[in-house]
């Protein structure tokens, strides 16, 4: 099951700060659990495994995938000619539940799935309920025209601020469009993703 229900805090205490997994932020800065503030105190190493699989954690629960979904777009990028890591990349930065949380239509991945699997998009006016789908340049995401005057997506749109360089956005008709592939620079999420491919490499 790729949704985690779970604390989140926990995840960002552990993983390091994912934006598209929760907005909330704690002042705590040690790792959750029983000995975790003991921990934060002494010089703890970890071994080469567990920083890979720190790095493979990141991309799980900042897009909400499954580890079998993740390992199936790691031999989906790998199949093409060039840096597999940015294809990895670029293959999560396009499925459709992130271009609508990129937007600014929601505030995390996990509830714009739920815009997504509820039947609100249209995409080049046809209607799409799989989060998964993967968009194209030039594609056109538009919100039903019933959804355009609901609070939740204009208090979205009101708190958004950045919009990355390969989206456009017409506010007028909330119309969001594809330009390109996203670059490296255009994702947010601090991560070292050929550690993720090293890690999957192995197995």
């Amino acid at each position: 099951m790729s949704r985690y229900l779970k604390a989140k805090l926990r995840i960002v205490r552990r993983l390091g700060a994912l934006p598209a997994l929760t907005k909330k932020t704690t002042n705590r800065k040690y790792t959750p659990g029983q000995h975790g503030q003991n921990k934060a105190n002494k010089r703890t190493s970890i071994s080469e495994y567990a920083v890979r699989l720190q790095e493979k954690q990141k991309l799980r629960f900042n897009y909400g995938i499954s580890e079998k979904q993740l390992y199936n777009y790691v031999k989906r990028a790998k199949s093409l000619k060039g840096a597999t890591g940015t294809y990895l990349l670029q293959l999560l930065e396009m499925r459709i539940d992130n271009i609508i949380y990129r937007l600014g239509f929601a505030p995390t991945i996990a509830s714009a799935r739920q815009i997504v699997a509820h039947g609100h998009i249209k995409l080049n006016n046809k209607k799409v309920t799989i989060p998964s789908f993967q968009c194209k340049p030039n594609d056109k995401l538009i919100i039903g025209s019933k959804t355009k005057s609901s609070i939740i997506i204009k208090k979205n749109l009101e708190n958004f601020t950045e919009l990355p360089k390969h989206l456009e956005f017409d506010k007028t008709n909330i119309i969001g469009k594809i330009k390109t592939n996203p670059r490296r620079e255009d994702i947010d999420l601090k991560i070292n993703e050929l550690l993720v491919v090293e890690y999957y490499s192995r197995k």
